[in-house]
């Protein structure tokens, strides 16, 4: 059982892996034996990534290079296959969100949003999956979210765009499935994150709303999501493909859930 989860020899790259739940997958996948590569755009992200690597005795490949700047991305890869190799486990997670009611967000930020969270997942792997090809072997997991599946008050573009990665996830699928290549998503919940922080504190009606929707009671941790993205990136995933798997506790399966409700 232990083969069907181990990554000895694989290359990974996590974009924007350099926090949160990106460095969650890279740590998880990391100790399941796979070469870990990040990319961001700040040096002192890259920099505290790699200390959070060695301080749990992992090595990580860092560089610079932006997912929305189809040369750049051409360049970031390319330095990949030079110096660690060709990529056998691609995990889109670098997006962002912007928090702003619809008649008050300018064009500019909508757009933005889109060409990370959406346009980006594309480009990267849109020059990824023609090695993959070759190899007939790899994995592409998407960062999708519970807003691939609804929408929320005041975040139009990030649910716009995940809903659209969960699509370009299944078309993804449809392409390069026989070329023995999962494609495939993991939709966080609501996670313990340092962005979710503010709002996780005792008596914060969001913190509320999240403690008595969610049948597990409880935020997920970032590790929660990591061990998703194992599953879909090793041997016992070889058969799912086009799938989002969701994890937030049960949120999606009963978004009307009151806690003591249905606790008989």
């Amino acid at each position: 059982m232990n083969d069907l989860f181990d990554l000895t020899g694989k290359i990974a790259l996590i974009t924007g892996g350099t926090h949160g739940i990106g460095m969650a997958i890279g740590m998880v996948l990391g100790k399941a034996g796979a070469k870990i590569c990040v990319n961001d755009l700040h040096d002192a992200k890259l920099q505290s990534c790699k200390d959070a690597y060695k301080k749990e005795g992992l090595d990580v490949y860092t560089l610079k290079f932006d997912v929305t700047d189809e040369k750049d991305v051409d360049k970031g890869i390319s330095e990949i296959e030079k110096n660690v190799g060709t990529i056998d486990i691609l995990v889109n997670n670098a997006g962002i969100i912007k928090r702003v009611p619809i008649l008050d967000m300018p064009v500019a930020d909508y757009r933005q949003v889109i060409d990370v969270d959406l346009v980006s997942p594309f480009i990267v792997s849109k020059r990824v999956a023609p090695k993959m090809i070759e190899k007939r072997s790899g994995k592409i997991i998407n960062l999708c979210s519970m807003m691939s599946v609804y929408g929320r008050n005041s975040v139009s573009a990030y649910a716009a765009a995940k809903g659209g990665l969960k699509l370009l996830t299944e078309s993804m699928t449809c392409e390069w499935a026989k070329y023995n290549i999962q494609i495939n998503g993991v939709g966080p919940g609501y996670i313990v994150t340092a962005q979710t922080g503010p709002i996780r504190e005792n008596g914060h009606p969001f913190n509320d709303l999240v403690m008595t929707r969610t049948p597990a009671g409880r935020w997920g941790q970032p590790e929660d999501v990591g061990h998703a993205a194992l599953f879909l990136a090793s041997k016992a995933a070889d058969f799912v493909n086009g799938q989002v798997l969701y994890v937030d506790g049960g949120i999606l399966a009963n978004f009307g859930y009151v806690k003591g409700e249905n606790d008989l």
